[in-house]
């Protein structure tokens, strides 16, 4: 079955740097654009970043670009989310998730993804 499992989070200072990863198996990979998402306390799911089933496109959402980067190694099945200069507001739990449909663009709609991992808590400290 599709797992998708994300590592990496924890608590960092403001500032600080993490490198969050989500390990995916139970179908081949390589096919799917992916997607990281979040969800901070009492708020709703925001889009992150997306990246193509290649790699050679990504799409960051405005309040992230210039902090946070999407890469993915197909080699791996695994994508990452690199977050610099991490802000107390970034403190969320983080989903990576893979699109449904195979050879698709990358989204920033979350309705176009069908498997998501578990997230992975990220607390920033000011």
């Amino acid at each position: 079955q599709v797992q998708l499992v994300e590592s990496g989070g924890g608590l960092v200072q403001a500032g600080g740097s993490l490198r969050l990863s989500c390990a995916a198996s139970g179908w081949t990979f390589s096919n799917n654009a992916m997607g990281w998402f979040r969800q901070a306390p009492g708020k709703e799911r925001e889009f992150v970043a997306a990246i193509s089933w290649s790699g050679g496109r990504t799409s960051v959402a405005d309040s992230f670009k210039g902090r946070f980067t999407i890469s993915r190694d197909n080699a791996k099945n695994t994508v990452y989310l690199q977050m610099n200069s991490l802000k107390p507001e970034d403190t969320a739990d983080y989903y990576c998730a893979a699109v449904v449909r195979a050879w698709a663009s990358p989204s920033r709609r979350p309705e176009e993804y069908g498997y998501w991992g578990q997230g992975t808590l990220v607390t920033v400290s000011s």
